[in-house]
């Protein structure tokens, strides 16, 4: 090699080691990443739904949490398969990015299993947690780090979780997927996951003092399940005290979450608004999404400006609506029931209701649904986005669901 073609190739490496220093450099200090990444996601999230919910919540002038995002988005929510997805499909792309079968959390074409929001804020050196209202083994929450194509494998997915191990911070519902059948459980194979849990560090927390008693000074790896099922609805949790509220619940994550000095990601599953609406529950279905807006405003307090919170419907089911013409303040109870003008005020395309589309005096369902259905089907309707924090606002417009991944892969 001649002495000039070396001092080329020397001059060549050079030049790459400092374009090399300049991204890095670029990467961690010039583009200032989110400390806190927060997603939330909720059935029947539509803009139908938060209507109805603003006025249930404080009349037509309220506004909800929700509305005082900067940035708000559209989101087309289809399956690999079905122009409708179901809860289980939409759940898995906003894990993955990528649209599987419905009825399944994970996209089965793919040769190898594809990386969750989870896995890569862990690659990234973020801590991570996931709270639902729902059981943690339901299918928004284990699209998140189960590798099955059932999502009512509740066992299996359950078995995943604990042999993992890998989350730092779980609070829910579910203890009954995580005990064997001795012990009141519906595990089969007479394993108890919750001890196995404990064994590999675990804080078990099973009611709202515990939780708040969990030492917030060292690294936190929790497992907090609060109920056999799904947690108690909003309207219930004053009766049953010891189980937190959703707002409760995000507020001692993030608690727990923020001591990492990289940051973390939290998922929160508002799950109990789409439970309700399975069952044509109509004022049920209202206060879950009161509820979500509430935790929503206790993140945005507690997160801090530089966290990035993008709160995002999965999928809608039933098609709930508000008839009539309510007087502008009237809210609550106000607008339940019978209207002025003699039909009910909530009404479904589908569900359990009494199919009648009227309300002739002395009915006893006052939210019939058009066609009666053993519980609400789904329904082809965009769900809103709204988001905050740094990279925000490349959400806005009409996207897909699986932008939302993007998103926040970017900001991990």
């Amino acid at each position: 090699m001649s002495k000039k073609l070396r001092n080329r190739l020397l001059a060549l490496v050079c030049l790459l080691v400092f374009l090399a220093g300049g991204v890095l450099f670029y990467v961690n200090w010039v583009v200032q990443r989110p400390f806190a990444v927060i997603l939330f996601l909720s059935d029947n999230l539509s803009p139908s739904a938060l209507t109805a919910a603003r006025i249930y919540a404080g009349g037509a002038d309220f506004r909800l949490e929700l509305e005082k995002f900067p940035r708000l988005a559209l989101l087309t929510t289809q399956a690999n398969d079905f122009a409708v997805a179901d809860s289980a499909a939409a759940a898995g792309a906003f894990a993955t990015g990528q649209k599987p079968n419905n009825r399944s959390l994970r996209l089965e074409a793919s040769p190898t299993p594809l990386p969750t929001l989870l896995e890569l804020a862990r690659k990234s050196g973020r801590v991570t947690g996931i709270v639902s209202n729902t059981s943690l083994t339901d299918a928004t929450a284990a699209a998140f780090y189960a590798r099955t194509p059932d999502p009512l494998d509740f066992q299996a997915i359950g078995l995943q979780l604990a042999e993992a191990a890998d989350i730092n911070v779980l609070l829910g519902g579910g203890a009954g997927d995580f005990l064997p059948d001795t012990k009141d459980g519906r595990r089969k194979d007479g394993r108890d996951l919750i001890l196995e849990m404990r064994n590999k560090g675990y804080d078990i927390v099973r009611n709202q003092q515990e939780m708040e008693s969990t030492p917030l000074w060292r690294a936190p790896k929790v497992l907090g399940l609060f109920s056999m099922g799904q947690l108690a609805y909003a309207d219930e949790v004053q009766v049953s005290a010891s189980q937190p509220s959703l707002s409760e619940l995000v507020l001692q994550a993030i608690l727990l979450l923020q001591y990492n000095p990289k940051g973390y990601l939290l998922v929160v599953d508002a799950g109990l608004a789409g439970k309700a609406s399975l069952l044509n529950e109509g004022e049920r279905t209202l206060r879950e999404i009161v509820a979500l807006d509430q935790a929503v405003s206790v993140a945005r307090k507690y997160a801090g400006e530089n966290a990035l919170i993008v709160v995002a419907g999965k999928q809608s089911s039933g098609g709930l609506r508000l008839n009539g013409y309510s007087f502008r303040n009237d809210k609550g109870a106000g607008i339940l029931g019978i209207n002025a003008q003699g039909v009910p005020s909530l009404t479904w395309s589908t569900g359990p209701g009494s199919g009648q589309t009227t309300a002739p005096a002395g009915i006893a369902h006052t939210e019939p649904s058009a066609f009666t259905t053993a519980s609400a089907v789904g329904t082809a309707e965009d769900a809103v986005a709204v988001s905050a924090g740094p990279g925000s606002e490349e959400l806005t417009g009409f996207r897909d669901n699986t932008d939302v991944f993007r998103l926040l892969k970017n900001g991990l």
